[in-house]
């Protein structure tokens, strides 16, 4: 005996916007432009402009130099060491922006995300660029100070877009990440920022491989380059500032030993990628 329940159809789910949508592009594009926007936006009304952006990173640059150069003397030894540390701020800055301001990225678009069906990954993506604006922004005082220091252009600075491209994505992964996760759990972003200052004290901003290795041992030193950010910088530093500064391989024991950063740089992408994926569709009611 058949039932009412028994022959009516299924209801399929309702659907939300997803994280991509039919069209990639379209992702990028609205992704550019919310940049763009935010971008503009950040320094409006403001006399100085786009100057407080460069003020910022020189300003902790000034500090940081003074203290473990003149004071704890970590710039023994290490070639253009001012401009080493300013290019580690300048890395660590963008990383920060990108992954703090993604963290609420989500629920600042609140309104816009109950109104609009649009793919939802714009608004991560957005973030990261608007950093990567400023980052292009920061990185002209450190070519400026590496020539006014002696330094020259050399043939590896074209490692520089591979480089940072690799950072600009290890910091989308992370933001995919912490954005939709923070729709839900609130505790997230106190939680991150404790985070970052973890990382800022322990990549080798002010200080350098070589140093922990002579401080410590060079198993400490190798351990520390197993975190993608150093790994990063430390190859940064090798392309752009000068031979002297090891490469990242170099650093973390091997060539070889660079898979274990690579993995966790593809590992959190990925991972990223999925959960963002996943919980797309429901972000507008669970805002």
């Amino acid at each position: 005996m058949t039932t009412a329940a028994d022959t009516t159809p299924a209801r399929k789910p309702i659907l939300g916007p997803t994280a991509v949508g039919g069209d990639p592009m379209r992702v990028l594009k609205l992704g550019w432009a919310l940049a763009v926007a935010d971008f503009k936006l950040r320094f409006f009304g403001s006399v100085l402009g786009y100057v407080w952006q460069l003020m910022r990173p020189l300003l902790l640059f000034g500090i940081l130099f003074v203290v473990f150069s003149e004071f704890l003397d970590f710039g023994g030894g290490v070639p253009f060491y001012p401009v080493s540390l300013l290019l580690g701020i300048v890395l660590f800055t963008f990383f920060s922006d990108a992954t703090a301001g993604a963290v609420r990225s989500l629920v600042m678009r609140e309104s816009l995300m109950r109104k609009i069906e649009f793919p939802r990954l714009a608004v991560p993506l957005a973030t990261v660029l608007t950093a990567s604006f400023n980052l292009a922004l920061n990185l002209i005082p450190v070519v400026v100070f590496l020539l006014l220091s002696g330094g020259s252009v050399r043939l590896t600075w074209l490692e520089l877009p591979v480089i940072l491209g690799i950072l600009m994505a290890f910091s989308l992964g992370i933001g995919m990440v912490l954005s939709v996760l923070y729709v839900r759990y609130r505790d997230v972003e106190p939680i991150w920022d404790v985070a970052l200052q973890a990382m800022f004290y322990g990549a080798p901003i002010f200080y350098t491989g070589q140093l922990v290795a002579e401080k410590t041992s060079d198993t400490v030193a190798e351990l520390i380059m197993l975190n993608p950010f150093a790994a990063i910088l430390q190859q940064a530093r090798y392309a752009m500032i000068d031979p002297a500064h090891e490469s990242a391989g170099a650093a973390v024991g091997g060539a070889g030993m660079l898979l274990i950063p690579a993995a966790v740089v593809v590992l959190v992408v990925a991972g990223g990628a999925l959960l963002f994926r996943r919980r797309a569709p429901r972000i507008a009611e669970e805002l």
